[in-house]
């Protein structure tokens, strides 16, 4: 039987399918600049929603006493520390953690097994053969001796890897405070041999040059909000410590000059007469840096072997870390630096390897990082930052860094080498205010402590030396940011899996702030919320969103589409010119123009006047001789300004004589501000910023209008190189344009 439907149910099924091709998905909101709140944690009373610390906030306290011991001839450190722990948090701990670094070093680390090795290079020299074959993997890592309660009784312990968790007898309850020791020792390692942030470098003669950090057990982070800080140290991302107070006795070979985090207690003890004099002459000079150890007393004294020792005494408030730099080789020099009427010390100590470099540029370089860090931030509130010469180290901790940056043996050195001492310098003592006291989680967000860092380290570079080659510019991360996507992270990833650890963590996010301020939110108002956010941080443990926050409530700007796409996102910068259209006016009105009014008066019923209006004529490619085309009859605007009042005729401007429409187009996923600039034809230029709102409704492509008293003859996007436009060649719009002529009307204006 043949089926035949009826007429109204062809009619449902025809108007149904109509109505189902008409209905469309919806999306959510993928607008460049929607707000941040999916990504920022939630603000509480611990973290308030501005970015400030609330009233609710906690931070723990751990203090330590400690005496080290400096084996020189065995190249081992023995040591002692009594840790007194202060549970500030509103928290019951059953346990603590402690960062046991040394460990990534030991014979059973996993460090090594974390990395990827193959033959691709199927061939070797033949002390790397012996090195990786042939000797006996470096034993490091942590030998612990006992650990054990106040009461002398030992802690229950368990050791996994770089961690070490201590069970507590009870239960440690708010505002309780634990004491325990340990007692361990460790052998140093040879930087230049097996790398390191912290170890000793060999002399040809025999001497060594000690730079020692990471040498104690230390009390992991714990916050009321995020837990234990305990993740494992795999080598690379740095850490997470708490502040407190440190009470600290090292003894070293009688011979050697030493300087460490805190303030030395024991001067009398341990300096001559003559090195006590100069001391206190240093803290008078604020032009030049006096001599505690000359380079001729330093080499006469490096020829010794005392077998004698001294104990060298240290005490420092308020700081998250300890670290030491020991040798007989040393040179010391120190100058007085005026931050906001308080006296600080900037030290140098290096061997003679380091000169002239060191002794004409270390200590002044130190005291204009602070000057400068200072100015950005708060004032230094240590008394003192000391730079340490290491021929491969650049490493920073509270007080105190180690920095490379070594002539060659005949005392010559080029640009390079002279540049990458000032940056490191510059980079490693700035470290004292990130994240020495604004103290950032550097194993979880490297980027805080080290691109916040960078960028800071660019403008005291700059104002070291105006030609100062940074590599921390916006136009520095483009060979970065336009690489293979495979091998990119966003800023905000934890830095053990990032593949380049460098650009990602430190120049990406440099550049970005430094984009931000000069570029996007111009120095007063980045300045001013820059230093709320370091004022407010300084001595706490911020995270992201009270960076972000901070920045944001102090300038009232809303920044939520730089922080999404810059930090958290790969997206390229690639703004360029799409065409360029001029236009002349006229009183006749175009096909375009017509059709236009026509379609007007039909929908509205009205009639339009065609002869009251001015109409835009494009200036077609290849059209020449345009003043026979113009019209020059302008009655209608002409009899519309002789009707204003003489006031208002006196707030008119001459009229413009040339209108170009340029159509930018956006191929890159970032959104950023167009800067433009424009060269006239008389050789004169003219630089007009759009902000990065121009892109919110149309994230693609976007038009301005020029309306110019002279004729332009190019136009070119960002040429200072300011958004890190990851494509240059559609930045310029190279084709000449004859201008039009509007002097009758403008003449007949003025008249």
């Amino acid at each position: 039987m043949k089926f035949i439907p009826s007429l109204s149910l062809a009619l449902c099924f025809v108007v149904s399918g109509v109505f189902a091709q008409e209905v469309q998905q919806g999306h959510t909101d993928n607008n460049k600049f929607k707000q941040m709140k999916d990504l920022l944690a939630t603000p509480n009373e611990t973290r308030t929603a501005s970015g400030a610390p609330g009233y609710k906030y906690t931070q723990q306290q751990v203090d330590y006493i400690m005496d080290i011991r400096l084996d020189e001839p065995n190249d081992r450190i023995y040591g002692e520390e009594t840790i007194t722990y202060h549970n500030n948090s509103n928290d019951i701990l059953p346990y603590l953690w402690v960062q046991l670094d040394q460990n990534m070093r030991s014979k059973d680390s996993k460090t090594p097994d974390a990395k990827s090795d193959n033959f691709n290079r199927p061939y070797s020299s033949v002390q790397s053969f012996t090195k990786d074959n042939l000797e006996a993997p470096f034993d490091g890592g942590f030998k612990l001796a006992y650990v054990k309660g106040e009461d002398g009784k030992d802690l229950q312990h368990m050791v996994n890897r770089t961690m070490m968790r201590v069970t507590l007898p009870e239960p440690l309850k708010p505002g309780e405070i634990f004491k325990f020791k340990m007692k361990w020792w460790y052998n140093i390692n040879d930087i230049n041999v097996d790398g390191g942030r912290s170890g000793l470098e060999t002399f040809p003669d025999g001497n060594k040059n000690y730079t020692i950090a990471q040498f104690y057990p230390r009390m992991c982070v714990y916050n009321n909000v995020e837990g234990w800080q305990n993740m494992q140290f795999w080598g690379r991302s740095e850490f997470a410590l708490e502040f407190g107070d440190f009470d600290v006795n090292i003894t070293v070979p009688a011979d050697h000059i030493m300087e460490a985090t805190g303030v030395l207690q024991n001067p009398k003890e341990v300096l001559t007469k003559e090195q006590q004099k100069r001391v206190e002459e240093a803290k008078k000079s604020f032009d030049k840096p006096v001599f505690i150890v000359t380079q001729e007393e330093a080499e006469a004294n490096e020829k010794g072997r005392s077998t004698e020792t001294k104990t060298w005494h240290y005490k420092a408030q308020n700081v998250r870390d300890f670290a030491f730099a020991t040798s007989r080789k040393y040179i010391w020099d120190e100058m007085a630096v005026d931050i906001n009427g308080h006296t600080v010390m900037a030290v140098s100590l290096y061997p003679k390897e380091g000169n002239p470099l060191w002794e004409d540029l270390s200590t002044k370089v130190v005291a204009n990082t602070l000057e400068v860090y200072s100015k950005m931030t708060f004032d230094y509130p240590y008394p003192k930052a000391v730079s340490v010469h290491s021929e491969r180290q650049g490493m920073e901790y509270p007080m105190i860094c180690f920095n490379y940056g070594r002539p060659n043996p005949d005392g010559t050195y080029s640009e390079r080498t002279k540049r990458g001492m000032i940056g490191v310098i510059t980079h490693e003592v700035g470290h004292n205010f990130f994240p020495m006291i604004v103290n950032s989680d550097e194993r979880q967000w490297t980027w805080m402590d080290e691109g916040i860092n960078s960028f800071v380290e660019t403008l005291a570079e700059l104002d070291f030396d105006p030609d100062y080659i940074t590599g921390n510019l916006p136009k520095d991360i483009i060979p970065y940011m336009s690489g293979d996507q495979s091998y990119l992270s966003p800023i905000m990833s934890q830095g053990d899996y990032v593949h380049q650890f460098g650009p990602n963590a430190y120049t990406k996010p440099a550049a970005g702030l430094y984009m931000l301020r000069q570029t996007i939110m111009g120095p007063e108002l980045f300045d001013y919320a820059f230093r709320t956010y370091a004022q407010r941080w300084m001595f706490k443990h911020p995270t992201p969103s009270d960076f972000f926050r901070s920045m944001e409530d102090a300038s009232a700007m809303d920044l939520d589409w730089f922080w999404r796409g810059w930090f958290y996102t790969t997206d390229v910068n690639d703004i360029g010119i799409n065409s360029v259209d001029e236009y002349y006016l006229t009183d006749k009105p175009t096909q375009q123009a017509s059709e236009s009014l026509d379609r007007i008066s039909k929908r509205y019923n009205i009639k339009v006047d065609k002869d009251k209006l001015i109409y835009f004529a494009k200036v077609e490619e290849g059209e020449k001789n345009m003043e026979k085309k113009k019209a020059t009859d302008f009655s209608a605007l002409n009899d519309y300004i002789s009707g204003l009042t003489q006031k208002e005729k006196d707030a008119l401007v001459d009229a413009p004589e040339h209108f170009y429409q340029v159509t930018f187009e956006k191929p890159g996923g970032l959104v950023m501000p167009i800067i433009l600039q424009v060269t006239y034809e008389d050789g004169t230029k003219d630089r007009f910023t759009y902000p990065a709102q121009i892109w919110r409704y149309n994230d693609k492509q976007v038009s301005k209008v020029l309306k110019t008293q002279k004729a332009i003859k190019s136009f070119e996007i960002d040429p200072d190189a300011e958004t890190a436009d990851v494509n240059t060649d559609n930045n310029s719009w190279p084709r000449s344009v004859e201008p039009s002529k509007f002097d009758k009307f403008k003449e007949k204006i003025k008249s």
